[in-house]
């Protein structure tokens, strides 16, 4: 390593970090008082999730539900035809537990679960399912990715290599096929909200927030060309969150494709929800050995090291999930009433600069 290599790797940017909460959790993951951690230059961000946490603390917690788990990495072959490449998927998919014996030699927690593929022209676009245990999966699946394609290629010698990674993932970027296949966890959040914890908490009701919710999240969304995404700031929370944990933060591009759903109940009170599909987070892996982030983790309650594997990192994205929850919930009461948003960010960032 040279000595300009050495200097880089010792370099890190300081980012502020707080705990917000208390949060309470109940379904797949049941906890009080959790405080959860959050690095971001946004500062306005800590008190707005704090203020969603509280008021569904005193309301019965959030309840989070892990729908699907799965990390994918697609492969792009090569047939002579589109006849051929027909056959070649129908006699691969065939041979599941073959695929499986390949992925085993590669990790003792990767496990390919599905396959899925589209064929265009004479190519073939091969996506590879995965369970990962704690680890977000990224590298475990392109491993086993790169030990199954000499294995078809071997099988069938009319097939050619073209990529390891071929888009129909997919990493990094927006699509529909993330949310439709799945990609990461899946986590639904969810709470019911009395009436009077509105007025108290949120300074709203429940239907200026079902309104607000109609024509910003939905309407709005469909208006700007939005891809399976009806939230107001999702990304923003993730963000917060994935720095704190040693997550690769370029995940939340697919994982602010989330989406709320909310309604008045028949007592009055606020059902709010928020799924999201894609949330790629793990619990061990890389960017997880520095000393903030294992802090973090134990803070979490997912550096468990009697867990079995996977618990950790589901554990991680219900509360990933619930984070994002609270600042959904707390900005759109804060956007019914004018003027409310900008006299906080002016508050909170002011005060920040004089201190």
């Amino acid at each position: 390593m040279d000595k300009q290599t050495e200097l880089v790797t010792r370099e890190f940017a300081q980012i502020p970090m707080q705990a917000v909460g208390p949060f309470k959790l109940v379904g797949d993951v049941e906890v009080d008082d959790l405080m959860v951690p959050m690095a971001t230059y946004e500062t306005p961000l800590w008190p707005s999730v704090a203020r969603g946490a509280r008021v569904a603390a005193h309301s019965g917690g959030i309840r989070v539900t892990v729908i699907d788990e799965r990390m994918t990495r697609s492969i792009l072959l090569q047939a002579p035809n589109a006849s051929v490449a027909s056959l070649r998927l129908q006699q691969i998919q065939q041979r599941h537990a073959d695929l499986q014996q390949v992925v085993s030699q590669t990790s003792r927690f990767a496990e390919l679960i599905d396959t899925n593929f589209q064929v265009v022209g004479n190519l073939i676009y091969l996506r590879l399912e995965f369970k990962t245990g704690d680890a977000s999966g990224h590298n475990m699946a392109t491993n086993a990715a790169d030990k199954i394609i000499p294995w078809i290629l071997d099988q069938y010698s009319d097939l050619e290599y073209v990529s390891i990674s071929a888009n129909y993932c997919t990493d990094k970027k927006v699509s529909a096929v993330n949310g439709i296949l799945g990609r990461g966890k899946y986590v639904v959040c969810e709470a019911t909200i009395p009436k009077k914890y509105c007025k108290r908490f949120l300074k709203t009701t429940p239907q200026a927030i079902v309104d607000l919710h109609i024509k910003k999240d939905l309407i709005g969304s469909i208006v700007s060309g939005g891809l399976r995404t009806a939230n107001a700031h999702v990304a923003n929370m993730l963000l917060g969150f994935y720095l704190a944990t040693g997550q690769d933060a370029a995940n939340i591009v697919e994982g602010s494709q989330a989406i709320n759903h909310v309604e008045v109940t028949e007592d009055g009170d606020l059902y709010f929800s928020t799924t999201l599909p894609n949330l790629i987070v793990g619990s061990v892996g890389n960017g997880k050995g520095l000393d903030f982030v294992l802090e973090n983790l134990e803070l979490l309650g997912c550096a468990d090291k009697d867990a079995e594997p996977g618990v950790n990192s589901r554990r991680l994205a219900c509360i990933a999930g619930a984070t994002a929850f609270c600042g959904e919930l707390s900005l759109l009461a804060a956007q019914t009433n004018p003027g409310e948003l900008m006299q906080a960010h002016i508050k909170l960032e002011r005060s920040a600069e004089k201190s």
